[in-house]
């Protein structure tokens, strides 16, 4: 191990990683907060400001996979679909596999300049967590209960209120409402085989409602669905810790794109249309398992600077002061000062864990096998 992985690897340093993205966080919501005055005179401002300090949050995470670990992504595709990424409103379909699956996401977003502006049909859970719920809120994004009937007018006002949105938008849908394990797979194929439904081997059964219900609203707003199919080289099982530690993962994504005109409008045929389409994601990570690759030509987009000088802005403007505070410390001896500061790393530390204890998924839950999952699809 080199002495820069060691030191990658090493508690402190992690810490202040994680430091200056909490004060951060902390500092971008509270301006978010104060632009909400301009909501009523001005929109599209509101909007445009909002996406730019979202970026300066979330291009933390992104410098992470892109710097800090050196993961790599690549993408296959065709050089005609990506001369449109970044230029047109899109739905993204992504698998839901992996810890990190939603950082690769957003590192395609930042290649090509709509990180901003991203969204998400989120869990309405996410809502309470600190610095991420909180940005998404200020940002427009639609949260739901995964209860149909209770979701309905939340998600037809949230998805009507974007038709206007003044930056190209990535709206990004995980259609089966919760990452793959095998127990929510043997439960979801079991919902597949009560319907009459093709089994999937790599995917839970997707839930058609959010997706046609999404496309429906947004139609003449969303020029396309981009079909978005995950995997790692080696059969890494990459996760956000590992990410931390500075280990170093090879991402590979499939890109389709389908044009909006081509998926059927009537909600039955839509949702039959997604079925298929899952039916092809599983097809191809068969194929991924067997090649270890996708099929078709590669395009590796270049990293950009920008989320490397945005964490090194916050780092220079943050860090400085935590370090001279902590000097003093030290040096005044006193017993009362040295514990209180302890005591702020200890619940730091403990903060920046239980962030990252969203993204695991041994922790994530899901309802698929009960009656109420069941009949909102």
């Amino acid at each position: 191990m080199g002495l820069l992985a060691y030191l990658k690897t090493q508690f402190v340093l992690q810490l202040l990683l994680g430091f200056v993205f909490v004060v951060s966080g902390l500092i971008i919501n509270f301006i978010q907060l104060l632009t909400c005055v301009l909501w009523p005179f001005n929109k599209q401002l509101y909007r445009r400001i909002n996406t730019r300090l979202s970026y300066s949050l979330w291009s933390q995470l992104v410098m992470l996979l892109e710097w800090w670990s050196g993961t790599e992504c690549t993408l296959y595709t065709d050089q005609a679909t990506v001369e449109k990424f970044g230029k047109e409103h899109v739905i993204i379909i992504l698998n839901h596999n992996y810890e990190i699956d939603f950082l690769c996401g957003w590192t395609m977003c930042e290649r090509y300049g709509v990180l901003g502006s991203s969204k998400v049909l989120a869990k309405h859970e996410l809502l309470k967590v600190p610095l991420i719920g909180w940005t998404w809120y200020f940002l427009e994004i639609v949260f739901c209960k995964r209860k149909w009937e209770e979701d309905r007018d939340t998600v037809f006002r949230g998805l009507d209120r974007l038709k206007d949105y003044p930056e190209f938008m990535w709206f990004l849908l995980y259609c089966e409402g919760t990452r793959f394990t095998e127990k929510k797979h043997q439960i979801s194929m079991e919902v597949a085989e009560s319907k009459g439904l093709p089994k999937l081997k790599y995917h839970l059964l997707p839930r058609t409602k959010g997706f046609t219900t999404t496309l429906k609203c947004l139609k003449g707003t969303v020029s396309a669905v981009y079909d978005v199919t995950l995997n790692f080289k080696d059969h890494q099982v990459p996760t956000l810790l590992g990410i931390i530690n500075g280990k170093k993962y090879m991402a590979d994504m499939k890109i389709r794109r389908f044009p909006v005109d081509e998926i059927p409008e009537d909600e039955k045929e839509c949702a039959n249309w997604l079925h298929k389409l899952y039916q092809e994601k599983d097809a191809l990570q068969e194929h991924y398992h067997k090649e270890g690759t996708f099929p078709g030509p590669t395009i590796t987009p270049p990293r950009r600077l920008w989320t490397l000088l945005n964490f090194l802005f916050w780092a220079t403007l943050l860090l400085s002061p935590l370090i001279n505070f902590a000097c003093g410390v030290v040096v005044s001896g006193s017993p009362l000062l040295i514990l209180g500061f302890s005591l702020f790393l200890i619940i730091a530390s403990i903060a920046i864990r239980r962030l990252i204890g969203v993204t695991e998924i041994k922790k994530t839950g899901s309802s698929y096998g009960d009656e109420g999952a069941k009949k909102q699809n």
